[in-house]
């Protein structure tokens, strides 16, 4: 093995990122001003009673909640309506993500967004149809002049749906900066709207002996506490805990609301230790370039494995959240013996708080140095190039939240495409992506396009992808993991859905599927002339209605499907008016006229 890191200059940059930040500072103080001076006036974007299904801030998988989520009495086609002048500023649709999204710029300098529609009002919808036949596509991201979609308060922009990666019909709404693009919390215009007396609840906490450092219970290993609720309804850890050096601590909480049963992410999170500070968090805004520093504010190999969120009370070196602070990075050092007592207080927009104090001992332990053999030390502040039989890493700088102790195994298989290589013994999010390159140990295929590297996680195997290259592939990666080489040369699966009714009903509907690189695009032709179909990637269904001409005569439909290695896969098929149909559209063409 071999490994490398090369080092930069700590003192680089910095006066130019004090600027930067000062500009930043300068900006969202700005956009506050604006938000407090207009939060009177803004309108909901929908006409109901207002009933959150998420909130500003929560936490998702590898991101921060950027809205907050109004449901839609559990129906699609409700009026969505701007909330202030302005105009369209862009539109997007998808199969997945936002779905149906629009974006409209207002004068106070704020944008507002509204997505997974159902449909765009009826100019928006025959632009954007017309955009979409231009390029042949159904994916599209398009950006209007200013003068060509302007809105007054109170305007039809369409109707509310269960668009792209949508979990059930609601209006997800967004306030960001124009300028940039950083999303704030919208609950402050609708705040007096919504019942809220509930409060945060703690479902349990984890502490950790900082490795090398800390030790707890006599013991390396962190460890998971529920606390238990008194009749009075304080919340109280009974369980010893005794520890020595230095400790991280994290929580296990939610916020609720009231008339909903939904969990919500909990907008601010306090802990101290003898009333002095260890740590704060209060989200009130954030840039779409730090929502993924999630991933060190949370307890990743937890979310990984068992779907936990659990919230570090104590900040990674590399984690660049602006909204935390956390005097000596959160960690409380325990260099006496005698008693600590810690607390815990959670609070929402509303005011409502939860509290949880505990106490943890000092008490005198062997502190167990870390496990250095056979490992090898990445650093997150540095390029980190390293290599094995088969294999080689490259991390760039900053994309590693901490230093690690890499620990690396292959298992080898003389019949496998390549060695099955161990990342790590446990997951580790990038920040934004390392480099991989997997050496084949069978190199047959003539196309080989159709190589590609994958993940095994959770009993699953994820398409990665990638580029041949002289024997191996490359491709990029977001976490350490479990890598091996596979190859797709399976065409994408294409299922006709009730086809006998596609002329009766007006519509044609397939269901595309893939069983490994995913479907990369497709396109469809009725007599040889491009139709739009339109692409829901949850139920992994292409849709299209029939016109007045394609439902007479007789007709040729055509649909290619390729999927992400090249695989394609063609249905063609015939199709007319029955004698019977005929007549029957016949007669209601009579019954209307």
């Amino acid at each position: 093995m071999y490994s490398l890191q090369i080092k930069h200059p700590p003192f680089l940059f910095s006066n130019m990122r004090c600027v930067a930040l000062s500009v930043l500072c300068l900006l969202c103080t700005c956009n506050l001003t604006a938000q407090d001076s207009i939060a009177n006036s803004w309108k909901k974007p929908i006409d109901l009673p207002i009933l959150l299904s998420g909130n500003f801030g929560e936490l998702r998988s590898n991101h921060f909640h950027s809205g907050i989520d109004f449901k839609t009495q559990g129906r699609v086609g409700k009026a969505v309506k701007t909330v202030h002048d302005g105009y369209v500023s862009r539109i997007s649709v998808s199969p997945s993500g936002y779905g149906n999204a629009i974006y409209v710029d207002h004068p106070n300098g704020l944008t507002t967004v509204y997505a997974h529609l159902l449909r765009f009002n009826d100019s928006i919808a025959t632009y954007m149809n017309a955009e979409q036949y231009r390029l042949e596509r159904f994916k599209v991201d398009i950006k209007p002049s200013k003068t060509q979609f302007p809105v007054k308060q109170g305007d039809l922009l369409g109707l509310s749906g269960n668009s792209g990666s949508s979990g059930g019909p609601h209006l997800h709404f967004e306030v960001r900066n124009t300028v940039t693009e950083e999303v704030l919390d919208p609950i402050v215009y609708y705040k007096d709207q919504i019942k809220d007396t509930r409060a945060p609840k703690i479902r349990s906490i984890k502490i950790y002996p900082i490795p090398g450092k800390g030790t707890l219970n006599g013991n390396t290993k962190p460890i998971i506490i529920t606390p238990t609720q008194g009749k009075n309804g304080t919340l109280s850890i009974s369980q010893p805990i005794k520890a020595w050096g230095e400790l991280g601590f994290a929580v296990q909480t939610y916020d609720y609301m009231d008339n909903t049963t939904n969990i919500y992410g909990v907008k601010e999170i306090t802990l101290k230790a003898d009333s002095t500070l260890l740590f704060r968090s209060d989200i009130k805004q954030y840039s779409f370039d730090e929502t993924r520093y999630l991933n060190a504010l949370t307890d990743y190999p937890e979310w990984s494995k068992n779907r936990a969120f659990f919230i570090k009370s104590f900040v990674e070196p590399g984690n660049k959240l602006r909204f935390i602070e956390a005097p000596n990075h959160g960690i409380l050092a325990i260099r006496k013996a005698g008693t600590y007592q810690l607390a815990y207080q959670l609070s929402d927009i509303y005011g409502n708080k939860t509290t949880l104090r505990f106490d943890v001992t000092g008490s005198e332990q062997p502190i167990i140095p870390i496990e250095r053999e056979n490992t090898t030390l990445f650093s997150f502040r540095s390029m980190n190039l390293w290599g094995a039989r088969g294999i080689r890493l490259a991390i760039p700088r900053n994309n590693l939240y901490s230093n690690l102790y890499f620990q690396y195994k292959a298992k080898a298989d003389s019949t496998a495409l390549a060695l099955t290589h161990y990342l790590h013994n446990e997951p580790v999010p990038l920040h934004k992506s390392a480099q991989l390159s997997l050496h084949l140990q069978h190199d047959t295929l003539h196309n080989k396009q159709q190589y590609g590297i994958v993940q095994l996680k959770r009993g699953r195997t994820y398409w990665i992808g990638g580029d041949y290259r002289h024997g191996w592939i490359d491709a990029d990666i977001d976490e350490l993991g479990n890598y091996t080489i596979n190859i797709d040369k399976v065409a994408p699966k294409i299922t006709p859905i009730n086809p006998n009714s596609w002329v009766s009903s007006q519509k044609i509907t397939f269901k595309i599927t893939d069983n490994l690189s995913g479907v990369k695009s497709y396109r469809a032709t009725i007599d040889n002339q491009f139709v739009l179909f339109t692409h829901d990637a949850k139920t992994a269904t292409i849709t299209y209605h029939l016109n007045k001409q394609q439902l007479t005569g007789k007709h040729q439909l055509t649909l290619h499907v390729t999927d992400g290695c090249g695989n394609q896969a063609t249905y063609m098929k015939a199709y007319s008016l029955s004698k019977t149909q005929a007549k029957t559209k016949a007669k209601q063409t009579r019954k209307k006229t």
